[in-house]
């Protein structure tokens, strides 16, 4: 069982979804964990009484809008203040589905700036940090669509290629830093195929549309085009994963964007 106890991590989206997962699944090693989402306070009081309950050291709130760059940074200052980010998970994310002829200027910005622009901007203040510490992880929740196309998602589909290509470069850069015994540094994306989160819902809702607004016979659909287990993923599953990857352990593995995809890929 991977012990985190003295770790603190930051989880970007961490209200709902698979950032809570995530969030979750560290808390239960023992880590501090700092929380990041749109959220209102008896959501933001509920999420930091279930992750420490669920067996987090300590969990505090902290507030940025991922499309502001000097947000981010006031955030990160914060966190350093509080102790510093042994674990960056970057989840926080936004899509909108449109033809590639439709998409807004603001739509491609938007998306940019906080699926990939946001990733950035945490890694290059956290990962020098870490390699202070000789341990750190950051684990970048991509997509299936960091590896794969599909058609009318083209700024969440670039920005989420990009995510995995800046990933192996900080990868490749932070590779010698720290030691074996501490864990050294890694950074790796988890690319989820279609996952039960509320940013597929809009989809869900449009594919159900064929069907009389049947909800599950639109899911069924949906992973009969792309996903040969036709089983969605919980957001606990996503959440393990990255716990085994902010292993010790894991100390080797870098640079991989890891799907849980259900054969999506492998096609």
């Amino acid at each position: 069982m991977t012990d985190l106890s003295g770790k603190t991590a930051l989880v970007t989206g961490s209200v709902q979804g698979i950032g809570f997962a995530v969030a979750k699944a560290l808390a239960g090693s023992g880590a501090r964990i700092g929380v990041h989402g749109l959220a209102k306070q008896d959501q933001i009081d509920q999420v930091i009484a279930e992750l420490k309950a669920a067996g987090a050291a300590d969990a505090r709130y902290f507030d940025a809008n991922l499309m502001d760059v000097a947000a981010i940074d006031k955030m990160m200052d914060d966190v350093a203040e509080w102790g510093g980010a042994d674990i960056l998970v970057n989840n926080a994310g936004i899509q909108k589905t449109a033809a590639l002829d439709e998409v807004g200027i603001d739509t491609w910005n938007a998306i940019i700036a906080v699926n990939l622009s946001a990733a950035f901007h945490t890694m290059r203040r956290a990962l020098p940090e870490m390699a202070k510490r000789d341990y750190g992880r950051v684990v970048n929740i991509a997509s299936v669509h960091g590896l794969v196309a599909s058609v009318k998602k083209a700024p969440y589909v670039s920005a989420k290629f990009g995510l995995v290509g800046l990933s192996r470069v900080a990868a490749l850069e932070y590779a010698t830093a720290g030691t074996k015994a501490a864990g050294g540094i890694t950074v790796n994306c988890i690319s989820p195929g279609w996952t039960e989160t509320a940013i597929i819902e809009p989809q869900v809702q449009e594919r159900a549309a064929l069907f009389g607004g049947d909800r599950e016979k639109g899911i069924a659909d949906l992973l009969s085009e792309k996903q040969p287990t036709r089983r969605t993923s919980d957001p606990s599953e996503i959440g393990q994963v990255a716990l085994w990857l902010c292993s010790p352990m894991a100390h080797n593995i870098t640079g991989t964007a890891i799907p849980v995809d259900g054969g999506w890929t492998a096609q």
